[in-house]
């Protein structure tokens, strides 16, 4: 293991975490501009925009209806309305959204109108949205969780049914099939290839991208197998790759080498270990899942480097109500919109 990699050694201080935001609904994904101003998914249809001196404000195509999104069965298993779930920044400024609940691709422009993208791949419903990614060339990268609902039985059922799609001027194609719980996809500092979680598989991916947006063969980074489901991932300026662990909640980095590292563990012991033995017998419940939850990110989601130097930690999450942040021995990579004028 390289001996100066600054996450050797380091965890982080639970002393000096901080909350960004009040009264949050599923915060799931978070995007960072360079001012400060932060974009979190929002269960009411939309995104709260919090700005660096902390007031926010909803942006979403209507009112928002508070009671049924806090309903645990419709909002996290059924998925039922509108749950914007992965984010990304077009070139104008608008946010792409892949929403979890209408099982679509989004665009929202800063002043809550929507628009649908599609919500269909070669004739077929395109199934659980989930993760949105633009890269340098302006290609759009789309996840898809699984083809089931409601979702949660394709964990048990360990299908491999999620899916990777990519938009170009070549319109919107499957590129990559056959993928267990397909939830956020990155690309390293070159994207030269693709990283991709599995999360029912419990691991992360790559496929290496070839020219005109075709995929490699996938293959194992990192572990076989991570202690935990991942969720949400970013790359550090290090070439670390930290990743969240939804449900038994643990902040974990993969290091360039492919050794682990725990960076926070936020768990509920028993919980998790509920949840562990009845993943690997396959007869995992919402039940047994709502109940390994911890306390700082609950269901702990995802995370994003923001700040001025890209070394402030957001985490987003699925039934938190605030963004834990903290200070990062090292910078995240920056993301494509960091240097566009229209975000600087």
């Amino acid at each position: 293991m390289t001996k100066n990699n600054p996450l050797l050694g380091w965890q982080v201080d639970r002393a000096a975490i901080r909350h960004v935001g009040h009264g949050l609904q599923r915060p799931e994904c978070v995007l960072a501009e360079r001012d400060g101003t932060l974009w979190a998914a929002d269960a009411r249809g939309g995104v709260m925009r919090i700005a660096p001196d902390g007031s926010q404000r909803l942006v979403a195509p209507a009112a928002p209806d508070d009671d049924a999104a806090a309903d645990f069965g419709k909002r996290y298993v059924l998925s039922q309305g509108s749950l914007p779930n992965g984010l990304a920044f077009l070139p104008d400024g608008d946010i792409l959204i892949a929403n979890w609940g209408s099982d679509s691709v989004e665009v929202m422009s800063r002043e809550g109108k929507v628009r649908r993208l599609f919500d269909r791949i070669d004739g077929q419903p395109i199934g659980k949205a989930n993760f949105v990614l633009r890269d340098r060339r302006g290609r759009l990268w789309l996840t898809v969780t699984t083809r089931m609902q409601p979702w949660t039985d394709s964990i048990n059922a360990r299908a491999r049914d999620g899916y990777i799609a990519c938009v170009d001027e070549r319109g919107v194609r499957i590129v990559a099939d056959g993928l267990e719980g397909t939830n956020e996809v990155r690309m390293d500092a070159d994207e030269a290839w693709l990283y991709v979680v599995e999360s029912n598989a419990r691991r992360i991916s790559r496929l290496k991208v070839r020219d005109g947006g075709e995929l490699g063969a996938r293959e194992t980074y990192g572990p076989d197998r991570l202690p935990g489901f991942p969720d949400g991932f970013a790359f550090d300026a290090f070439g670390n790759l930290w990743v969240t662990l939804v449900m038994s909640d643990r902040l974990v980095a993969i290091t360039p080498e492919g050794n682990l590292l725990t960076l926070l563990d936020d768990g509920n012991p028993e919980a998790t270990r509920a949840l562990d033995a009845h993943y690997e017998s396959r007869t995992l419940t919402p039940e047994i899942m709502a109940a390994a939850c911890g306390s700082l990110a609950p269901w702990m989601a995802s995370l994003t480097f923001g700040g001025p130097d890209l070394r402030t930690v957001y985490l987003g999450s699925l039934r938190g109500t605030t963004l834990p942040s903290f200070r990062s021995p090292v910078a995240g990579l920056a993301p494509v919109h960091w240097n566009e004028e229209i975000l600087a």
